[in-house]
């Protein structure tokens, strides 16, 4: 037998462990609203080339590639234990446990790991949480997706309705259509079908009414069965708290706005400052995409190094309120053609680290610019540290922060040398950290940080709002503090 027949072997070894994986993982999801990870990223319906895949990404932040053969152990552990609604990180156990001294066997180690989801510690599934999305754009579609995608058990996050104004003729089947494909996110995974008599989508199962309203004081969303729900506001038409108080009718009690917040209303950043989210706020903001991406790793550095001063220059993807071709605008450059041009324009996300990070002091000002790509953008943040360090300390540092750390489902890292901006269409974390690009310089650094503007984005205001409903599970292993 040649090398090659070797690896092609191992290859189809490997490939029937993946197969393995599947049925175990959808049970577990399923039957006892567990969602088991692979370093911060779900394997929940994932194909068998997607397992593998993720498992050899494994090697851009932890050094080495992980083999199914070391995590499936684990993933069968878990099936002896009576867990309770949790999200549990096998490549974190796989990695423990490699480092772990004592001599236990897989299952006595995986049974202390997630002791906190089981037996008396374990939390009770909750009733899902009705939600409704108010405009239905390019990021109110992706986070359809991510609810539709996490309804699972039936437990957590419901998506009702959404709310549009109505455009001519075949409105719903126009939009059932956006939803089913996208140019840059690629195919709906699941089916879709239109019930225009009743003015519903159904995908995969759930029934999301349609509401047409061009005025949110309109609506009584009792009407439609929905109750106690939190609204979602992709429009950016009302970033106050006034204009969002409309939302707060009869079904909705509270507002997501997926924009920065004006004035006294909260700018959340999930990862750093989702913790202060009072029980009684009903109005809340994610921010803006670029302040996601990088106030995350600004807190890394800060605690770690210490900040004393800081500017971001954003490298961003068009987007929809600037022209395709030249033509008026009420922005000085956003109405050049956006195809077409660099286009210079303010960002109000270095102001809004403040909101976010009250504790910096450090002043942080910012710029950016619009270039010709549909999706995905990148963050130059140049950093003045409280102390000298080398670029070695630094990339070691962040690689840690996206392994192990309370940040680690908003910090990835990736060492690859040839990686472009597309390689980062569909990320779940709100930036990643390209190690190749980073620069230190004594005191000085500076951070390349890509992020997928629309997908990135969405996942942050998804674990926002789980937050905000009570059905974001905790993780194990715990992550380090």
């Amino acid at each position: 037998m040649t090398v090659n027949d070797d690896s092609f072997t191992n290859w189809m070894h490997r490939e029937e462990i993946a197969e393995s994986m599947i049925p175990i993982i959808g049970k577990l999801h399923r039957e006892q609203d567990v969602n088991v990870l692979l370093h911060s990223r779900s394997l929940v319906n994932k194909s068998v080339v997607s397992i593998l895949k993720t498992h050899r990404f494994a090697r851009q932040i932890a050094g080495e590639e992980l083999s199914v053969t070391e995590t499936m152990p684990f993933l069968r552990a878990l099936t002896t234990l009576d867990l309770g609604p949790s999200q549990i990180d096998i490549g974190m156990l796989a990695a423990t446990y490699r480092a772990d001294g004592r001599g236990l066997s897989v299952e006595e180690f995986t049974a202390e790991a997630v002791a906190g989801a089981t037996g008396e510690n374990k939390i009770e599934r909750r009733a899902s949480r009705d939600v409704v999305l108010y405009g239905f754009g390019r990021i109110g579609r992706l986070i359809a997706r991510l609810l539709i995608e996490k309804a699972g058990s039936g437990n957590g996050l419901r998506l009702r309705a959404i709310v549009v104004r109505k455009g001519k003729g075949q409105d719903i089947v126009k939009r059932a259509s956006l939803l089913r494909r996208d140019s840059i996110h690629g195919q709906f995974q699941g089916t879709i079908t239109v019930d225009e008599g009743n003015g519903k989508i159904i995908a995969n199962g759930n029934e999301i009414q349609v509401i047409y309203s061009d005025d949110p004081t309109t609506v009584d969303y009792t009407a439609y069965g929905i109750d106690d729900a939190i609204l979602i506001d992709n429009t950016g038409r009302w970033r106050d708290r006034e204009g969002l108080s409309k939302h707060l009718r009869p079904g909705v009690s509270k507002v997501v706005l997926t924009a920065p917040g004006k004035s006294d209303v909260p700018n959340i950043v999930h990862g750093v400052n989702h913790d202060t989210i009072k029980p009684d706020d009903q109005i809340l903001s994610c921010a803006s995409c670029t302040t996601n991406a990088i106030v995350p790793p600004l807190k890394a550095m800060a605690d770690e190094y210490g900040v004393l001063r800081g500017h971001v220059e954003t490298v961003h993807s068009y987007t929809n309120d600037q022209n395709l071709l030249d033509n008026y605008h009420g922005s000085d450059r956003r109405g050049r053609s956006a195809a077409l041009n660099m286009v210079i324009t303010e960002t109000g996300a270095a102001s809004a680290v403040a909101k976010a990070l009250p504790d910096l002091k450090a002043p942080i000002t910012g710029s950016s610019i619009r270039v010709p790509v549909p999706d995905v953008s990148i963050a130059i943040l140049s950093l003045r540290l409280e102390r000298e360090t080398t670029r070695e300390e630094v990339l070691d540092y962040l690689r840690n922060v996206s392994l192990a750390s309370p940040l680690k489902r908003q910090i990835d890292f990736i060492s690859a040398p040839d990686a472009v901006s597309s390689d980062f269409i569909g990320s779940r974390h709100a930036s990643i950290v390209d190690a190749g690009a980073t620069k230190v310089d004594g005191d000085n650094a500076i951070l390349y940080l890509w992020y997928d503007n629309e997908f990135g984005y969405s996942c942050q205001v998804i674990r926002v709002v789980q937050h905000v409903s009570g059905v974001e599970y905790p993780t194990f292993p715990a992550p380090a503090v």
